[in-house]
Parts: structure tokens; C-alpha cells; sequence
């Protein structure tokens, strides 16, 4: 039974969306059939077949090309991943840091009430952080998508500013130093969270650094050129072994050829729309889970306090 689930898993993953092989199969099968007409006029008595021709160009070399084509492009797509993980647990940490660490005591309960809605506020602005990254990344405007987690003046602020998560990162700060000098919080709990600010504006620089450098043309374009001249060789180094089945084989192997290119260029924008792309919506969607939880929950009940009110509870501690 387990191993009849794996089969099953291993054929769901095998034929699940996302494959290359529909955008490269019209050039491969041009190139197929190309060999199938060089096949045919050798059966026909051309003198086609020049096994030298197939050595022109090694495979190792053009092999070892792919492989630092694709290498390239998986590190610039790890790399974001990583840099978007960042973000997911300064959020997660910042937000924290808000919730528990700015005090709400001292006041009348109106000003505790004003003092609980501008810390929602902003930890909606990490939400709308995240979010506006993505739209960033995306070279969208921001969107409706941001209407809800800001004030009517910050959406239309944002809307006019040229770097929208810089200008967020300006308002958590804005906050924080606000908060400082209210004495809610202490100097060293505002210089942590400046520093975590500065390690969510440093992931979006890096996230930018992989989106405004991309792999150089020269190279990609040299690269496919000896691909395709190889596989249009490659027919005539074949067919005296191969005869009519020259075709099949040069399709099978410009699929392959073509496919691990083809892999490459997916991956090295990870921040798109794509399927191959980094899940960016789903990241964003978990982050605001997470913000939403966190407000659910009210600050400063500490696991001492809550077993005051559940009896029995002192064995967890």
C-alpha cells in the first residue's frame, strides 16, 4: 500500500503543471524534423552521413554550458527564496516586538484603546510591507490588494511614492521612535527594532539586486546558438547508425537539451507570476495569517497569568 502511494505520488509530480516541455517542443520538433528529412535522403542514396560533423562541436563542453547555465539560475532563485524567508521571520519577530514590548498601561482606558489601535496599525504596515514588496519585485503599482491594512492618506501616499516598501519601512520607523519618545518602550527594545527594519530592507535590496541583474545576453544567446548548431549537426553524425529512427532520436535529444535551457530561464526571475516562481502570494498570505493571529491574542498574558484561569494547567509548566 505505501509503495502503491509513492507510485502514485511520483506520476502526480511527474505530469503536474509547470513543465518546460511545451514551450520548447515546436523548436525541438523542427529540429526532429529536420533530422527526419536528412534520414530520408540518406535512404534515398544522399551521401549525408558525416560522423566528423558530430564532433565539431563536444558534447562535454556543451553539457558542462548547461550546467553552469542552470546552476546560475537556481542560486539566484534559492537566494531569493532565502532573502523572502528573511522577511517571513522579521515580520514575525518585529511584529512580536511591537505587540508585547510597547506598553499600553498608565493611561485612561480611552488612551489604552488609541494606544491598542495604533499597534494594530502597525502591524498592519509589516502586512502591507510584505505585500508591497511583492508588487515591488513584480514592477506592479501597488494595488487594492493594500487598500485594507492602510489609512485612506497612507494608500494614497503610497500609491505616489516611487519605492513603496521604503516608504513603509519609514512609517514603522516613524512609529517606533513615536513610541520611544512616549516612554512606551526602552532604548535598547528601540534599537533592535531598528535593526530589524534594517534586516527587511536589506532583504529587499537583495531581492532587487536578482531582479536588475540578470544573467548576461552575450552569454544566453551564445549558449542557444550552440545548442542549436549542434542539434542541426547532429543528424548528420546519427543517420548512418540510425537510418529512418534519426528523427525520433535528435527530437528526444533537443527535448532534453532544449528542456534544461529552458529550465534555466524559468528559474532566474523568481519573483514573477509564473508556476516555477517563488510562491509570493502564498508568503505573503501566511505572513498576514500570522499578523492576524498575533492580534487575536492579547498582549502581555504571560503563561503564568493564563494558568491563574485554567485550573489544572500547572502541570505544562
Amino acid at each position: 500500500m505505501k509503495w502503491k502511494f509513492r507510485i502514485e505520488q511520483w506520476f502526480a509530480i511527474t505530469f503536474k503543471g509547470g513543465s518546460v516541455v511545451p514551450k520548447i517542443f515546436p523548436l525541438a520538433s523542427l529540429c526532429g524534423g529536420f533530422g527526419g528529412v536528412v534520414s530520408l535522403l540518406y535512404v534515398l542514396g544522399w551521401p549525408l552521413s558525416l560522423p566528423i560533423l558530430s564532433k565539431v562541436l563536444p558534447s562535454v563542453v556543451l553539457g558542462m554550458l548547461l550546467v553552469f547555465r542552470t546552476n546560475t539560475a537556481n542560486e539566484r532563485h534559492w537566494e531569493g527564496r532565502k532573502h523572502w524567508g528573511t522577511i517571513v521571520n522579521t515580520v514575525r519577530n518585529l511584529s512580536r516586538q511591537i505587540w508585547i514590548a510597547v506598553e499600553e498601561e498608565g493611561g485612561t482606558r480611552l488612551a489604552n484603546q488609541k494606544q491598542r489601535e495604533s499597534k494594530i496599525a502597525a502591524l498592519r504596515l509589516l502586512v502591507a510591507f510584505a505585500i508591497a514588496t511583492k508588487l515591488h519585485l513584480r514592477q506592479q503599482p501597488v494595488t487594492a490588494e493594500l487598500q485594507p491594512l492602510l489609512s485612506p492618506i497612507q494608500y494614497e501616499a503610497l500609491q505616489a511614492a516611487p519605492h513603496p516598501p521604503l516608504k513603509l519601512a519609514f512609517w514603522l520607523e516613524d512609529y517606533l521612535q513615536e513610541q520611544y519618545k512616549l516612554g512606551k518602550i526602552h532604548i535598547y527594545q528601540l534599537t533592535y527594532a531598528d535593526a530589524l527594519v534594517d534586516q527587511l530592507m536589506d532583504a529587499v535590496g537583495g531581492c532587487e539586486r536578482i531582479l536588475k541583474t540578470p544573467i548576461p545576453p552575450a552569454y544566453a544567446t551564445y549558449l542557444r546558438q550552440l545548442i542549436l548548431l549542434y542539434c542541426l549537426l547532429l543528424p548528420f553524425g546519427l543517420v548512418a547508425h540510425l537510418r529512418l529512427w534519426t528523427g525520433v532520436v535528435v527530437l528526444l535529444i533537443c527535448l532534453i537539451l532544449f528542456g534544461i535551457e529552458a529550465v534555466g530561464v524559468e528559474i532566474e526571475d523568481p519573483f514573477g507570476q509564473d508556476v516555477n516562481d517563488l510562491p509570493l502570494d502564498s508568503i505573503c498570505a501566511t505572513i498576514q495569517q500570522n499578523i492576524a493571529d498575533l492580534i487575536l491574542s492579547p498582549p502581555g498574558h504571560t503563561l503564568t497569568e493564563l494558568t491563574q484561569n485554567e485550573p489544572g494547567a500547572e502541570q505544562y509548566l
